[in-house]
């Protein structure tokens, strides 16, 4: 095991700079996985789409996503962590402009795809770059920084999506310039893309990835005035650390992740983490909440300021866990969370299963049904779902992405946070595609296999995630190769 790097005393201000300006990806993130919500009804009436194609032009985003996910890994440690920044802010701007001026359906969904491979790329970037520039005993705090910005981007995306459709009278009606509100939602998005690719110019590269190119007096350099380490020795000990576990021979492949044909034990653990992230239902929440409580008879207006209510929840939430996360660890948490979760979500499968429906004439004059939740289970289905994303906000949220991006040893850390946020993207896919389906046939089906997933995923943690808190990333070589 590499020894302990001499303590360090990091310049405050340089490194909370550094890492809030990687952390703006995740807001690019948030905000770009979110907009999408206050758009899908007037999308799916626009272009007449089905449950299935409505779903998959919600989430073809997330197909990007693996893409990028997968790709961003190997294109940061070929290029460095800033250079990538660059690529993915400029794939967020030319997806919002792109979005905002759609034909059709198709064109819809290439340039949700180009966005999602940005968010994809950023959810790689973002938590590595603060990961490898981060001191250990501040990394919990500054990692959850990220998650911030995610939950941030998705309430600034709720916030704006109402404003435009309030302008507008409705999500669907015309506002300036001839585009609909709609569009307008898409749009807003250039302006947070172009601004994260300036401010990504004024931060330096990851000292580990300048070791991993033979670059040790620029590494050094970021060691003394970001990280904080004070004198040569310090600085030399430490990159003799990093030397230590970083793969110099070659780039990171795929093939480095395995062992004897067998893929390293650590890596599954990221992989479950990831896929357990998104099957709880998380993002059914944030992309599906408008249509969702316009389903069960919430007026439009109303489901919008539910959605942002939601994300100011998510943020508090959030806050929580980043005043957290140093002081009890990573795994009690991620327990608890798993705990609340299952509890939300069950709840709410309980709520729905008491839904009755009614007939009632529309404005063109024909018969449709309507469904409605009767009092209490209205108020009940709210607060639980608020109590679900509650429990992830403070855990599931800020915590996978941060142990994804210190679990790893340094000479796979690239590929395989690739491949674990690519199964994670994957995974939110797969929910994503299959949710208007599923509600179709049941509600209550579909929260309750949600909650069911929370479950699961507190036997998981208990039984194979590894504790993290206060170790430097270096010492995480052991972790690869041994049984978890």
């Amino acid at each position: 095991m590499a020894p302990h790097s001499p303590s360090a005393s990091p310049a405050v201000g340089p490194v909370v700079w550094i890492v809030m300006v990687a952390a703006f990806g995740g807001f690019l993130f948030g905000f770009d996985t979110a907009v999408i919500n206050g758009a899908v009804a007037p999308i799916r009436a626009e272009f007449e789409l089905g449950a299935l194609m409505s779903g998959f032009s919600v989430s073809s985003a997330l197909l990007g996503c693996v893409i990028g996910a997968f790709s961003g890994g190997v294109i940061s440690d070929r290029v460095g962590r800033q250079k990538a920044m660059l690529l993915a802010a400029s794939l967020f701007f030319f997806s919002a402009v792109g979005c905002a001026l759609v034909l059709g359906v198709h064109d819809l969904i290439f340039w949700r795809l180009v966005g999602g491979i940005g968010v994809g790329m950023a959810s790689v970037i973002a938590p590595a770059y603060i990961a490898e520039v981060s001191p250990s005993a501040w990394r919990g705090r500054l990692g959850s920084l990220f998650q911030l910005a995610i939950v941030t981007g998705i309430f600034m995306a709720a916030i704006s999506n109402a404003l435009f459709a309030n302008l507008a009278g409705g999500a669907a009606e015309q506002l300036w310039f001839g585009l609909d509100a709609w569009r307008w939602m898409f749009l807003s998005e250039a302006a947070p893309a172009l601004i994260y690719g300036l401010l990504a110019l004024s931060i330096p590269e990851s000292p580990r990835y300048l070791v991993s190119r033979g670059k040790n007096d620029a590494a050094a350099r970021i060691l003394t005035e970001v990280v904080g380490l004070s004198g040569s020795a310090a600085v030399k000990t430490k990159i003799e650390d990093i030397q230590r576990t970083i793969n110099l021979e070659a780039r990171q492949k795929l093939r480095d992740l395995f062992v004897n044909g067998k893929l390293m034990p650590i890596v599954w653990v990221g992989i479950g983490l990831a896929v357990f992230q998104q099957f709880v239902g998380i993002n059914v929440i944030f992309y599906y909440s408008t249509t969702l409580w316009q389903a069960v008879g919430i007026a439009e207006d109303q489901a919008l300021l539910v959605q942002v209510i939601t994300t100011c929840v998510n943020i508090l939430a959030t806050i929580v866990g980043i005043l957290i996360v140093d002081k009890v660890g990573r795994r009690i948490p991620l327990v608890v969370g798993s705990a609340v979760m299952a509890a939300g979500l069950l709840t709410m499968a309980v709520a729905f299963s008491q839904a009755v429906e009614s007939t009632a004439t529309n404005e063109f004059g024909d018969v449709e049904t309507v469904v409605s939740l009767p009092e209490p289970w209205g108020v009940v289905a709210l607060v639980s779902a608020n109590i679900f994303v509650l429990g992830f906000g403070a855990t599931w949220g800020p915590f996978m992405w941060l142990m994804l991006g210190e679990m790893f040893p340094n000479r796979i850390r690239a590929v395989a946070l690739g491949v674990a946020s690519a199964f994670n993207w994957g995974s939110n896919f797969l929910i994503s595609t299959l949710f208007p389906q599923m509600a179709e046939l049941s509600l209550v089906f579909a929260y309750g296999f949600y909650g069911v997933s929370a479950l699961a995923s507190l036997f998981f943690v208990l039984k194979y995630v590894p504790e993290t808190k206060g170790r430097e990333i270096e010492e995480m070589q052991e972790r690869a190769h041994s049984k978890v």
